[in-house]
């Protein structure tokens, strides 16, 4: 996932720039202070991170972008192509997206991290997806999933309360809808945002009743267009169809759609978690939960999408490698990997980090340990395509240009096509 991470997500924002200290070489300045170069997509917590890696590192300088995925995902790949690349930049976990670790890892684009003190470390779900042909390429420091977050004050001033089935659900959208508060922001202009909603339908759909589903579509054994798959896309319609959703969601933006969820313009938003961070930043005074979306009128087979977020990796022709290097070992290091759990709301990969975990993500937390989530659907895909015809395909499903059968075919096709 663009996230997940789907981040979550994989995180994604309109882009903003920041700049400290001066050029991007390996020194700057009279007094020789280090520069070092960041591409990231946290944008609302690798801000903290910077700082604090800064202070404990005096006379060190990060010059650092941040942008939205799709943004990043179209140039990055440029980028390193073209020497032109960071020194650090956010990697993805898995096979789903340009920006992903085996895509990046394949061409020798990122350094291998193997010998980092942290990576043996990580756990066995995570470590499958950082690494490349057995070799570590990708710092990952938390988990994220998916669900719908709810602004708990919108909630209470509409006089709702979550639904917990997918009858309840459809009868909370119509509810939302008569008081004028509709009940998610989504903004799928931002073409990656298009996933969540249906990645946190396919989880109950598909893996409520077959966690082997993945397994029997890489043995040839399932396809996208014949499986339940077709469920989910059918009940994504229907909540569109509701009026779950507000107007003209093809015309909304991410950050249009955070600021739609904070400010009580919606009730809540599908996203992942760590756009409750964003929503407190517009609504300080706000408080927020996130819980599984039904998509069955049975919770016990309800299932929540989470896996391992975008982590950093370096570039393997970093101008200061060794400060690159130090900047990740800050990341997955017990204070890295606190301030960035707790600013972006996300669960440490690795134990003993001190993270404490924000209460709005409890019934996460309680998935998480009871073994019912999976990992974001496209972190075991074989090759970047088949996510780029969802996305697509799903912002023409809501343009009327395509029908979900054409869309799940095209995935199809570009899963068979292999890595």
């Amino acid at each position: 996932m663009k996230r997940t991470r789907l981040a979550a997500v994989t995180a994604a924002m309109t882009i903003t720039v920041a700049m400290t200290a001066c050029s991007s070489g390996t020194n700057a300045g009279s007094g020789g202070s280090k520069t070092l170069t960041l591409a990231s997509v946290d944008q609302g917590s690798v801000e903290d991170v910077i700082k604090a890696f800064e202070a404990a590192n005096p006379g060190v300088k990060v010059n650092f972008t941040t942008s939205g995925a799709d943004q990043y995902q179209q140039q990055i790949r440029t980028q390193l192509a073209s020497g032109t690349a960071p020194d650090v930049m956010s990697v993805w976990p898995g096979n789903g997206n340009p920006g992903a670790t085996f895509v990046l890892a394949k061409p020798g684009y990122l350094l291998d991290l193997s010998d980092r003190p942290w990576a043996a470390k990580l756990p066995e779900a995570v470590k499958s997806v950082a690494q490349y042909e057995g070799r570590t390429y990708n710092g990952v420091f938390g988990m994220n999933g998916i669900g719908a977050v709810y602004n708990q004050e919108a909630m209470r001033k509409a006089g709702l309360t979550p639904p917990g089935t997918w009858t309840e659900l459809l009868a909370f959208c119509k509810a939302a809808a008569a008081k004028g508060t509709p009940a998610f922001a989504l903004g799928i202009q931002d073409n990656w945002v298009t996933q969540l909603v249906l990645y946190a339908l396919v989880a109950t759909t598909v893996y409520g009743n077959d966690r082997e589903f993945d397994r029997k579509m890489q043995g040839g054994q399932a396809a996208f267009a014949n499986s339940a798959w077709t469920t989910a896309m059918a009940k994504y319609q229907e909540m569109n169809q509701t009026g779950c959703f507000q107007k003209n969601p093809l015309g909304t933006s991410y950050e249009a759609s955070q600021e739609l969820a904070a400010t009580g313009k919606t009730l809540g938003i599908v996203q992942g978690n760590w756009v409750v961070a964003l929503l407190k930043g517009k609504n300080p005074s706000g408080t927020f939960v996130l819980k599984a979306l039904p998509a069955t009128d049975d919770p016990a087979t309800f299932v929540m999408p989470a896996a391992a977020g975008a982590g950093y990796g370096v570039n393997a022709k970093a101008k200061n490698k060794d400060l690159a290097l130090k900047f990740v070992d800050f990341v997955m290091s017990p204070e890295g990997m606190k301030v960035f759990n707790a600013k972006q709301g996300s669960l440490p990969t690795l134990p003993d980090s001190g993270s404490a975990v924000d209460p709005a993500f409890n019934e996460l937390t309680t998935f998480i340990k009871d073994d019912r989530t999976v990992p974001f659907m496209d972190q075991l895909w074989p090759n970047a395509k088949v996510q780029q015809s969802m996305l697509s395909g799903l912002q023409e499903i809501f343009s009327k240009q395509a029908t979900p059968a054409e869309v799940l075919s095209a995935m199809d096709a570009d899963y068979k096509a292999g890595g």
